[in-house]
């Protein structure tokens, strides 16, 4: 059995886009459960309510990571399989089904990533760019998504293990998760880089993290992609985020991020 747990956060614009294209899957989910995460005005989400297969918990503005982990404690004792994904995600037809079968064909595979696509929300029409083919980290200790603002034109068309998956989808299994238990996501991170912790702990547990290049979908991105035009809050919650995931790893690529701190705050980079 397959769940689906999608966190919310005035999130009006990309919902019904990313429902349907859940709803269209040729392998269907049992249980979608959407979260909302203190939008201000959540009733765009109550349509919903009464959707087969549907449900709808509203709570405070608690943070992705904690959204996250209430999903996951509830479905996670009733499904082998949990697919965490961005209401700006739109799926392909066989995204499910391919991301399924790459976990059944892989046994030590925890989590998998697919092939994020750039869609324009504005002008609802693809970017022709990609977002994301994994989460690598750069020989000075930066994170950033592979591929991401290149042109989707055939590259990055190998299955291979990745360090990290990008948070806006992660196809999992849930044993791989529930030894994770009871807090998948630590949620001191509230949002930014939890996902990055995540991947790091299972791979210190011996699992596997897997890019399928034919796992494919559309990222609507709901956050600025340049950088520029991300707001100062933003880089601020992120760049912390970044020395939090550094000083609990104990990676030596805390310089890097402390420097990055440094320039956010001092100017505001």
């Amino acid at each position: 059995m397959l769940s689906v747990i999608i966190v919310t956060h005035n999130s009006e614009r990309f919902i019904d886009r990313c429902v349907a294209s859940i709803d269209d899957q040729s392998v269907s989910a049992s249980r979608v459960v959407i979260v909302d995460s203190g939008s201000a005005n959540p009733s765009y989400l109550d349509h919903f309510s009464g959707k087969k297969g549907y449900e709808i918990h509203h709570k405070q503005n608690i943070g992705f990571a904690a959204a996250n982990n209430f999903g996951l404690n509830l479905t996670a004792a009733h499904c082998e399989y949990v697919c965490m994904m961005n209401p700006d995600i739109f799926l392909e037809a066989e995204t499910f089904e391919s991301a399924l079968a790459l976990l059944s064909n892989n046994s030590q595979v925890g989590i998998v990533g697919g092939r994020l696509k750039g869609f324009d929300i504005d002008l609802s029409r693809p970017t022709g760019l990609l977002d994301s083919t994994g989460i690598f980290r750069s020989w000075y200790g930066r994170w950033y998504d592979r591929g991401q603002r290149e042109k989707n034109a055939g590259n990055f068309q190998v299955q291979e293990e990745v360090p990290a998956v990008c948070g806006a989808f992660m196809f999992g299994r849930t044993a791989a998760l529930m030894e994770a238990m009871p807090m998948v996501f630590d949620e001191s991170f509230f949002m930014y880089k939890e996902d990055i912790d995540l991947c790091l702990r299972l791979r210190k547990k011996g699992w596997k993290l897997l890019y399928g290049p034919e796992v494919e979908m559309y990222h609507a991105r709901g956050w600025a992609a340049d950088r520029n035009e991300i707001s100062y809050e933003t880089k601020c919650l992120a760049s912390k985020n970044e020395i939090r995931l550094n000083l609990k790893h104990r990676s030596p690529y805390l310089i890097w991020a402390l420097g990055k701190y440094l320039a956010v705050r001092l100017f505001r980079i």
